[in-house]
């Protein structure tokens, strides 16, 4: 079987967010691993709240162009079910680029920056204020980008992250 070069880049990427997602796990201390922080045990992460959180995403930054939301993701992560994650970013004017948030159907899409099957879940208009709330409310893969100029934003921009809400168990 021959690889195609977009088969193999699609092959290097998957496995560079697979080994990323691996390292920056917390699997907790212990020399034969017996503090696996799983949920249950003696071990509770230490930033771990009972009920659902709302999280700005991007932190202080917001949603805007050239940060790197995939990374932010990563370092802010677990996030689980009934986790509310808040959009903001400035309503377009003549001083700003438009934003919007789409979710995006599968893992594909996200790796191209594919909106053709995209669902636009927030306009332009709709980040100003208190911004614009999407609550994960299932268990599955969401896959985030800005669809600003066909694309562009996610592609260059790099305005796009994924995330898998986990269960929070109750202690």
């Amino acid at each position: 079987m021959r690889f195609t070069g977009s088969t193999r880049l699609v092959i290097m990427m998957v496995a560079s967010l697979w080994g990323m997602s691996i390292a920056n796990l917390d699997w907790g201390s212990g020399y034969n691993h017996t503090n696996w922080g799983w949920g249950w045990g003696p071990y509770h992460p230490p930033n771990q709240t009972q009920g659902p959180n709302k999280i700005n995403v991007g932190g202080s930054e917001n949603w805007h162009f050239g940060f790197n939301y995939t990374e932010w993701a990563f370092q802010n992560g677990p996030f689980y079910f009934n986790d509310t994650l808040v959009f903001k970013y400035d309503p377009p004017s003549n001083n700003t680029f438009p934003h919007s948030v789409y979710l995006l159907p599968n893992l594909w899409s996200f790796l191209t920056c594919d909106l053709r099957r995209a669902k636009m879940i927030a306009s332009p208009t709709q980040g100003g204020g208190d911004g614009f709330h999407f609550v994960l409310n299932r268990w599955r893969p969401y896959y985030f980008a800005c669809g600003e100029r066909n694309g562009f934003h996610c592609k260059v921009g790099r305005m796009r992250f994924m995330v898998v809400p986990l269960f929070r168990w109750n202690h």
